[in-house]
């Protein structure tokens, strides 16, 4: 029986996880047969250190530390003997200090990183470069995603584009009232970086933008497929799936837990 358990700010029925366990499937791991995902669902980020906890009591062989920082934080604080995968989506590791190198991430952690930082500067100027006569714009923020807003708002400065930051801090989140106060020159583009839990509304962020006619610039292509206008950035479903089955393996052939190297340059980005 292979045991695996994560923490996340979006729901089971997310795309990620729906295609990992379709994936498992594939891979001859019948889920109470040979194989059991333990998913526990944080509604802030207030919870995660608590749901991990309570993740590692129960002694699974891996655990997965998918998204923010505050996932991968979590898990180590409850352990540094099981094996924990992370996907470094909105953070830098190397530079936090999770990991000693990205080629020999050491400890009980490996994984890739996203480079969420340098893409949301990358994204102020795919905005400028394509929009050449709007000037101003807005960008949702939350506290898992302030390293993002905080990389976007200095590259605004360089290259000229007036950036008004609106920070989401009650969950569930009031994205009207929020965009209401934005400068009233800086409604007709919208930004917004990856969290949990814009992920998790990403369909009511693409309505919002859509019945607004605002000009919408995210991160993931779920994003795009929900319907908003442009993404820079990966398909996180694709990206999750590739990594974490190639860790694992088959039930005949089971891949290592936890000596594959990290590395930057292992995903395939999209601009759609």
């Amino acid at each position: 029986m292979l045991r695996v358990g994560t923490v996340a700010g979006t729901p089971k029925s997310s795309p990620q996880w729906v295609a990992f366990e379709r994936r498992m499937g594939e891979l001859g791991y019948q889920d109470g047969r040979n194989f059991s995902f333990d998913f526990l669902q944080a509604a802030s980020a207030d919870e995660y250190e608590l749901l991990y906890r309570k993740l590692a009591a129960r002694v699974p062989d891996v655990i997965l530390a998918i998204g923010p920082e505050i996932g991968l934080r979590s898990a180590l604080a409850v352990t540094r003997t099981l094996p924990i995968v992370m996907i470094a989506i909105d953070y830098d590791p190397l530079a936090r200090g999770y990991v000693t190198s990205l080629a020999r991430p050491s400890g009980n952690v490996t994984g890739v990183v996203f480079q969420q930082i340098e893409l949301a500067a990358k994204r102020i100027q795919l905005i400028k470069d394509g929009f050449p006569d709007r000037l101003a714009a807005t960008m949702f923020w939350d506290k898992l995603s302030a390293d993002q807003w905080e990389a976007a708002r200095s590259t605004a400065a360089m290259v000229g584009l007036q950036l008004s930051g609106i920070e989401l801090r009650e969950s569930p989140y009031d994205y009207e009232a929020a965009f209401g106060q934005a400068p009233l020159d800086h409604r007709g583009i919208l930004i917004v970086p990856t969290s949990p839990f814009f992920f998790r509304d990403r369909a009511r962020l693409a309505d919002f933008a859509l019945r607004h006619r605002i000009l919408s610039m995210f991160v993931f292509r779920e994003w795009v497929d929900a319907g908003g206008l442009l993404c820079y950035g990966p398909s996180i479903t694709a990206s999750s799936v590739a990594l974490l089955s190639s860790l694992i393996g088959s039930p005949a052939a089971p891949g290592p837990r936890i000596c594959l190297s990290s590395s930057l340059r292992s995903l395939r980005w999209w601009l759609i």
